[in-house]
């Protein structure tokens, strides 16, 4: 694809797995969206969601799989079914394209391989067996990779060397606290210094809130790649991981997922309005890369894709 591909103003998806919540998807434990890739009757519903952003006026879709890695399947028994809901997350997102009829692009989400919003401590080598088995099962499918709320350099770096040996450009996506540093520590200068290639189409600050992205922006563009966001609309700017928020005290179990807002909130005063007004001032710092995460909805991506005229 062309590597200059986010040097213009792109519209992203929103939040894809609060959006499935919102039409009536019932997760199991912690599994959250991949819920939707296990069993078939919610098929239709992922690419319905798909298309809710297409329509919306979205360039990029991300695929289904963000909480399909390893561990979460572990986690609730259902790690059997890996390979067949990573695999169906790319079938899935492609048939919404086909559907369409639209030239949006696919990209392949690779989330941090532990829990999200943490730091991972592992040995590499499982760090690197987790991202590998899920991106070769969803390249078939996808335009590029999307590293998906990662927290640091070490994990950017394993996931980047494994993108490079299945020869496919990367967006990548860090996670930044309220101290405008990632979970590791490092900001997200030291990260890119560490970890830029040639194979980088962007930079993006993933599921962080507009406050933090705006108190954000101006290292970001200092760093002369595209860059942009993929904001959240979590009342709590600084999210729990999965298993802090999937507990019997929050009302949880192993069958039962609650959704996720019930902890973290959800900001029904950001609308789309204001989330247009938000991308308008990213803009002129210099954002070309625009989307949503998390309790973002199609209106949202709808209002901001005006935006491209």
């Amino acid at each position: 694809m062309d590597k200059n591909y986010f040097s213009k103003i792109r519209i992203l998806d929103g939040g894809m797995g609060q959006h499935l919540l919102t039409k009536g998807l019932k997760a199991k434990g912690s599994l959250w969206s991949a819920t939707a890739l296990i069993h078939e009757k919610y098929h239709q519903l992922v690419v319905d969601a798909h298309l809710d952003f297409i329509k919306s006026g979205a360039d990029v879709i991300v695929t289904n799989n963000f909480a399909a890695r390893k561990i979460r399947m572990v986690q609730n028994k259902v790690e059997e079914h890996f390979n067949y809901a990573n695999k169906k997350a790319g079938e899935l997102a492609l048939k919404a394209k086909e559907i369409s009829k639209k030239n949006v692009l696919i990209a392949g989400s690779l989330p941090a391989q532990n829990d999200t919003y943490v730091l991972d401590q592992r040995d590499k080598k499982v760090i690197e067996k987790g991202f590998y088995d899920q991106a070769k099962l969803i390249k078939p499918f996808v335009d590029f990779f999307y590293l998906d709320v990662l927290c640091g350099s070490k994990e950017c770096e394993i996931a980047l060397d494994i993108t490079k040996k299945l020869k496919l450009p990367v967006l990548v996506g860090l996670h930044v606290k309220k101290n405008g540093k990632l979970p590791s520590g490092e900001t997200i200068s030291e990260v890119v210094e560490k970890c830029k290639d040639e194979n980088w189409l962007g930079l993006i600050a993933a599921c962080v809130s507009p406050e933090i992205i705006e108190n954000t922006i101006d290292e970001i563009k200092q760093l002369k790649i595209p860059f942009g966001f993929k904001a959240n609309l979590w009342k709590e700017q600084t999210p729990l991981p999965a298993f802090k928020i999937q507990t019997k005290e929050h009302g949880a179990s192993d069958e039962i997922g609650i959704n996720p807002n019930e902890v973290l909130g959800k900001r029904d005063d950001f609308t789309d309005i204001k989330f247009l007004e938000f991308s308008k001032k990213m803009m002129v710092k210099g954002a070309t890369i625009l989307g949503g995460c998390c309790e973002t909805k199609p209106l949202h991506i709808k209002k901001i894709s005006s935006l491209k005229n």
